[in-house]
């Protein structure tokens, strides 16, 4: 198999395990959103554990313990991805599963918009076109809400403010969440701890079943990720960034055709400017990615936008 065919089975596997996560965490009931957050990161850091003790690549922690910027770096991006991983929990399990969708169909919206904020990048006409398309299904979604969406916008903010700590990071997938997840690994067990004492963890009360699901909640969160890097290795961005839409199209499609969730005429309006905010953005991004090809190919500089993204 060609390192192409194999990246995009590597990307096809981690959107689709992401777009059908609602349907595991519906499982996890009657467990609550922070006991089930405090579970997947104590198991995450199991898993990986013995993922990186298999391959014998443990040795990269005392080269990060001398880089205390990294470390500091690296407690924001967990600080970032528990905020995310929450709101998703409590999302679903209040379902919300639409609105979760929202958040990941905005968030390369709010990439580009912190990459403008942050890293001062200079945006092309159409993408600017593509923000305003997007702030206006915003208004038009808190109108249908009642009110901002703001767990979607959670969802966007935090999973792209962590894309762009750990773009800046550069650690490798498994290593990076070995590390976050055991930053976090204390507060979750002091968490799961207080629960025990005061009789109110569901680990171990409800089935079997539930606690082996409770237990494998930390594969389910380490295999996409791994799977996303070995595709992100192979597949060129642009191709990447298409298939990124899968994961909330499978979310919405759980929350509408599985979970019934509502979907009134003006909820679906304001999905349809998101979705027309994608194509005009993706249009961009594709057409911009054929002009560097060929600049490339006739030994011509790159245009100044497309060093910015």
């Amino acid at each position: 198999m060609t390192p192409l065919r194999l990246g995009y089975l590597y990307g096809f596997g981690a959107y689709l395990l992401w777009g059908f996560f609602p349907l595991y965490l519906k499982l996890l009931r009657p467990t609550g959103p922070l006991e089930i957050l405090a579970h997947r990161i104590v198991w995450s850091v199991v898993f990986v554990a013995l993922l990186l003790a298999a391959l014998r690549n443990i040795g990269f922690l005392r080269a990060l313990a001398r880089r205390p910027r990294a470390l500091v770096a690296i407690s924001v991006a967990a600080a970032l991805i528990a905020v995310n991983w929450g709101t998703y929990i409590y999302g679903v399990n209040s379902d919300r599963v639409v609105e979760t969708a929202l958040g990941y169909f905005i968030n390369p919206l709010v990439v580009v918009l912190l990459g403008v904020a942050v890293l001062r990048e200079q945006l092309r006409r159409t993408q600017w076109v593509a923000l305003g398309v997007g702030g206006l299904a915003v208004a038009v979604l808190t109108v249908d809400y009642g009110h901002v969406p703001y767990l979607a916008l959670t969802l966007a903010l935090s999973f792209g403010g962590y894309s762009l700590v750990k773009k800046r990071l550069g650690l490798p997938a498994a290593e990076g969440l070995f590390v976050e997840s055991a930053v976090l690994a204390l507060p979750a067990l002091g968490y799961l701890g207080w629960l025990a004492s005061t009789g109110d963890v569901t680990f171990g009360h409800v089935s079997a079943g539930h606690t082996v699901l409770l237990v494998l909640a930390g594969a389910a969160t380490a295999i996409p990720l791994l799977l996303f890097a070995g595709a992100a290795n192979r597949l060129p961005l642009t191709n990447l960034g298409m298939i990124q839409y899968l994961a909330p199209i499978l979310q919405l499609a759980c929350g509408v055709l599985i979970f019934h969730e509502p979907m009134p005429p003006a909820r679906l309006a304001g999905f349809a400017l998101v979705w027309l905010a994608l194509v005009v953005f993706t249009a961009d991004a594709v057409g911009n990615a054929r002009r560097t090809r060929a600049a490339a190919r006739a030994g011509a500089p790159a245009p100044a936008a497309t060093a910015a993204r």
